[in-house]
């Protein structure tokens, strides 16, 4: 009976980290698949010409990697936030943190802008600016409407 109980244990174990993998999978697939779709979306609003897009696409790609990153860490400052709420603890601190990490965001989305301009007319930078809005209402529009958001 112990060995019948062990070999069910470990069955269930085997089976829940598969799931998990397959779920951390599935969760990049759609990060990626999200991101080609804003790529593609964003190649369309502006119409680069050739040159722009030589000097446009490497320092679009690293603000967003900043940007993840950012919002990562926003996200995990929130989540502490809750923890110290839900816990009754002091969260001055979590707090603190969660608003330096907004702040980082507003001050990455205020220099992208900067370095946009660099590389790109006034104009461009302002519809990309509204491009990225849009898609990322439309993205928005999807999880209201039964969208392809797996997790």
């Amino acid at each position: 009976m112990k060995k019948i109980i062990s070999v069910l244990a470990l069955a269930v174990l085997v089976c829940t980290a598969a799931f998990a993998q397959k779920e951390k999978g599935n969760k990049e697939q759609w990060r990626e698949k999200v991101r080609a779709e804003q790529t593609a979306y964003i190649k369309a609003e502006l119409k680069l010409s050739d040159e722009e897009a030589q000097k446009f696409w490497p320092v679009y790609e690293d603000i967003q990697a900043k940007r993840r990153e950012a919002f990562k860490e926003s996200f995990d400052a929130m989540k502490a936030l809750k923890e110290d709420l839900d816990k009754g603890g002091d969260s001055g601190k979590s707090l603190d943190k969660y608003l330096s990490a907004k702040k980082k965001i507003q001050d990455l989305d205020n220099d992208a802008v900067k370095k946009y301009s660099k590389v790109l007319p006034k104009e461009k930078v302002a519809r990309l600016v509204l491009s990225e809005e849009r898609f990322r209402h439309n993205q928005i529009g999807k999880f209201g409407h039964g969208g392809q958001h797996q997790q």
